[in-house]
């Protein structure tokens, strides 16, 4: 008699593990959300980009589209509009098409999404979104299953990253955060706006160097409203910095010390503590 999981199965129908597995990877950059689902073939000892070398021909060669992984076309998706290299591209999704060369790649962000894998004799260029450069390097280092990941990451952008075996390709994705973020602010103080609201704000005007004036007046106003805690008077000590004033930071340093002792923030300590040292040195390096 054949085992129970084995008569539970239609003949034809198995569902063998697979040689490049799923990936899906999301990443928030400032308000935005960037999405790739993809999968990761190995190298497994083969030849993976170029032409024929000694008889044997490579995964990837020169000039022809790759899928930028395996199975699927690789799917990228922006929540919303970004700018690759400077060009705008619209939110939604897009299926993420490579031509590598020797010396120069392009990278592709293709409208048609329904094509399996790189489309072959389907695919068509008139349909895509972008079309950029990108100079790929060799590293040290081996890379034996690809993969996609993200690197220096701010509130207005992040470096994509491909890697497979040696090759490396680095695609820089921008976001035009400050204008999301400005919306929103005149959204909010145009809507009751509290303690943490204005707390908010001169947060992110402090860690952009934005409206330094500003978000002095937008942090004391929080402090007015919600009454003193070590992150609202951590703030005001870095906006007080920035205007030069270490006098005033270093007391509005010191006052987040004390709060933050108090909760078991000594994570914040530790902070404030040495942002004193150094404008403590600021200021007689000034005199």
């Amino acid at each position: 008699m054949l085992p129970l999981l084995l008569c539970n199965l239609s003949w034809g129908q198995m569902n063998h593990p697979k040689a490049s597995p799923f990936s899906k990877i999301e990443q928030e950059v400032g308000f935005s959300k960037i999405t790739i689902a993809y999968s990761r073939p190995s190298a497994k000892g083969r030849v993976l980009f170029g032409n024929k070398s000694n008889g044997e021909s490579s995964l990837v060669p020169f000039g022809r589209i790759w899928r930028v992984g395996a199975n699927e076309s690789t799917k990228i998706t922006f929540s919303t509009d970004v700018f690759i290299e400077g060009q705008k591209l619209v939110k939604g999704t897009y299926a993420l098409y490579a031509f590598p060369e020797e010396n120069e790649w392009q990278i592709v962000f293709h409208k048609n999404i329904s094509h399996w894998g790189d489309g072959r004799l389907k695919y068509n260029a008139e349909e895509d979104a972008l079309r950029i450069p990108v100079i790929p390097i060799q590293k040290q280092d081996f890379q034996e299953t690809f993969l996609i990941s993200f690197d220096d990451i701010n509130h207005n952008g992040a470096l994509m990253k491909w890697n497979w075996g040696s090759t490396e390709v680095s695609i820089p994705i921008q976001f035009d955060t400050k204008s999301i973020f400005q919306e929103q602010i005149y959204a909010e103080l145009l809507n009751t706006p509290t303690a943490q609201t204005y707390y908010e704000i001169a947060r992110y005007y402090q860690e952009q160097g934005l409206e330094t004036i500003k978000s002095l007046g937008y942090v004391d106003k929080a402090i007015s409203m919600g009454g003193d805690t070590y992150y609202f008077h951590r703030v005001r000590s870095l906006i007080l910095a920035d205007l030069k004033k270490y006098e005033a930071a270093i007391k509005a340093s010191s006052i987040s010390i004390v709060l933050a002792e108090k909760e078991g923030k000594d994570e914040f300590v530790r902070l404030n503590q040495n942002d004193i040292r150094r404008w403590k040195t600021l200021q007689s390096t000034n005199k």
